[in-house]
């Protein structure tokens, strides 16, 4: 292929990234798809040209690909961890020892107490700590 075919797929294959939503594929065969158009424009055959695009792709393709996407991902929503020192509001009577309900951020979830006795719906509560879907809360 002549060079500046290289460079129209190459741009294809960029624009192509930018409309679609983040995989982040075409980017790295557009990019080897540029580096090819160099070495097509130095004279590589045909054959070489195919075959730098496949490898020149592959390896940025599995070298690049995830530490690009970790760093443009970023959290929308903080860890679950940062909801420890918040305040629940338990919906229902907690026993000691037992299983209820506290709503944090408007949403219910499974509470238990950490230590003490029993506490009546509508108590205010300190989060000590979160395992799966549980707050374990203590009095405040």
């Amino acid at each position: 292929m002549v060079w500046w075919l290289w460079v129209l797929l190459g741009i294809g294959l960029l624009v192509v990234e930018m409309l679609t939503p983040g995989g982040l594929f075409a980017l790295f065969f557009g990019v080897g798809a540029l580096a090819t158009a160099i070495a097509s424009g130095a004279g590589a055959s045909p054959a070489w040209q195919w075959v730098l695009f496949t490898a020149i792709s592959l390896v940025l393709l599995a070298t690049l690909r995830g530490k690009l996407q970790a760093r443009l991902s970023g959290r929308t929503q903080p860890p679950v961890d940062s909801l420890v020192g918040e305040e629940a509001v338990l919906l229902e009577d907690l026993p000691a020892g037992g299983v209820g309900k506290a709503e944090l951020r408007g949403v219910p979830w499974s509470a238990r107490l950490s230590a003490g006795g029993p506490l009546p719906a509508g108590r205010r509560c300190r989060v000590e700590r979160v395992d799966g879907l549980t707050l374990w809360l203590r009095a405040d």
